[in-house]
């Protein structure tokens, strides 16, 4: 076998080993430095002076010296504290109040408050399986449909993937090589867009059919002026004060996203205790799943960075570029493409994986392609959310099930979040169709006049 076949080979074993359910992380070292030792071979050498454990130490050290990765940890502990800061039903309760008058007001604070929530946490999980043990129920009981309100949960859940301070912006960044601080500009106007295509699309079914989303009584609705404006502020302005001082810092060059990252995490650490929710438990549970879902990622960038630096070495990326290159694409055709298999992967991987081990296959090709990787890693932004609410492996509709009333059905909540990415989908569409909505304000703000 030629060297770019071994490649392949180290390719497809690989895609294959990680379907079998053996952790990720370790299969990418281990594949790393099982091929890496035939690459670096030579004959006659003692064992460990095989190049490929030099390799692995060197990008060991460049992920822990990554200044770009700091931001990991800081937002991911802004976040575990933020979920434990009891705000959440406080947040619920104010904007379900303050959207009285809107058609489906209880599905539309709910977005909000995911847009809200997911901004500040960004962990899917949380958001989803939190929200689906207040608004999910609290729909159900005002007589919501049962579809629509699990799509609201899910697809709501979501968007923190995408709207900044996201974790996956800041992954794509390291692995790309490219600006944060750009990315979390891109991303503004496409996160605003998404979320306002479902708070639209809620409005519109409760306006042709109101028996889907039925009034709230007056007496939940009759609520003063004052206590409307008390509710929010104690709830809403302080978590909104928050999320827009970190990302100001950040967009305007105030702060680099890790300095911003750990001032977020100081007012996280304020906010939970002017909420009376710090403690040494609570501090203890945000730490230890901070350092968890951290090295999880670290270990996913040294396996990655080994196995792609090995699999390049036999060529195994130059077969690919060549056969990209070979379809003779266009530049529409190949986003398309791309998308579709980051589509694909997106069922039986999380986006950590996708980001930090498919995507960079990719990357090298957008120059032939003539596309900004800015504005590619938005299109994967958006892309990844489809995957956590498209059977067969909706993340997101597994999380509100496990948290959902008995009667309610995973097929329901599987319908439920299928037009959601629909609007995934048509906020792509507009994407593809005016780039500028993710590229003019990172060039508005950052290119020198």
């Amino acid at each position: 076998m030629t060297d770019p076949q071994v490649g392949l080979l180290m390719l497809g074993l690989f895609i294959f080993i990680i379907m079998l359910g053996y952790p990720i992380a370790f299969t990418l070292i281990a594949m790393g430095v099982g091929f890496g030792y035939y690459a670096y071979y030579t004959p006659g050498q003692d064992f460990f002076n095989n190049r490929i454990f030099t390799l692995l130490v060197q990008k060991t050290f460049e992920v822990t010296s990554n200044d770009v990765l700091t931001a990991v940890p800081l937002f991911l502990f802004m976040g575990y504290v933020v979920e434990r800061a009891n705000i959440l039903d406080r947040l619920f309760h104010s904007l379900q109040v303050a959207a009285k008058r809107v058609p489906g007001s209880l599905a539309v604070a709910t977005l909000l408050t995911c847009a809200m929530f997911a901004t500040a946490t960004g962990i899917v999980g949380a958001v989803v399986t939190l929200m689906g043990l207040l608004a999910f129920p609290a729909m159900l009981r005002a007589g919501y449909d049962t579809k629509l309100a699990a799509g609201v949960v899910c697809a709501g859940g979501c968007l923190g993937i995408l709207i900044p301070p996201s974790i996956l912006l800041i992954v794509y960044a390291a692995t790309a090589g490219i600006s944060a601080v750009k990315l979390y500009a891109a991303a503004m106007i496409p996160g605003f867009i998404l979320a306002s295509l479902y708070v639209l699309y809620v409005m519109l079914r409760a306006m042709l059919n109101p028996a889907l989303c039925p009034k709230l009584p007056k007496e939940q609705t009759d609520v003063p002026f004052g206590e409307v404006m008390r509710l929010l502020l104690t709830s809403f302005f302080p978590l909104a004060v928050l999320i827009l001082s970190v990302l100001g810092a950040i967009l305007f060059g105030l702060a680099t996203p890790s300095e911003a990252a750990g001032g977020g995490a100081l007012a996280s650490l304020v906010l939970a205790g002017a909420y009376r929710a710090l403690n040494f438990q609570m501090l203890k549970e945000s730490v230890f799943l901070c350092a968890r879902a951290t090295a999880m990622v670290c270990f996913l960038f040294i396996g990655s960075w080994t196995f792609a630096s090995v699999f390049a070495l036999l060529g195994g990326q130059g077969l690919i570029e060549r056969f990209f290159l070979g379809l003779n694409l266009s530049t529409v055709q190949f986003l398309i493409l791309t998308q579709f298999i980051i589509f694909l992967l997106g069922w039986p991987l999380e986006w950590t994986e996708i980001i930090i081990i498919f995507v960079p296959i990719f990357l090298p090709l957008l120059d032939d392609f003539k596309v900004d990787p800015i504005f590619f890693g938005i299109l994967v932004a958006l892309n990844t959310q489809t995957a956590f609410n498209t059977p067969p492996v909706a993340m997101a509709a597994f999380y509100l099930k496990g948290v959902a009333p008995p009667h309610v059905a995973l097929a329901d909540i599987f319908r439920g979040a299928l037009p959601f990415v629909w609007m995934v989908f048509m906020a792509m569409v507009l994407v593809y169709v005016f780039p500028a909505l993710a590229l003019w304000l990172p060039d508005y703000l950052y290119t020198p006049r």
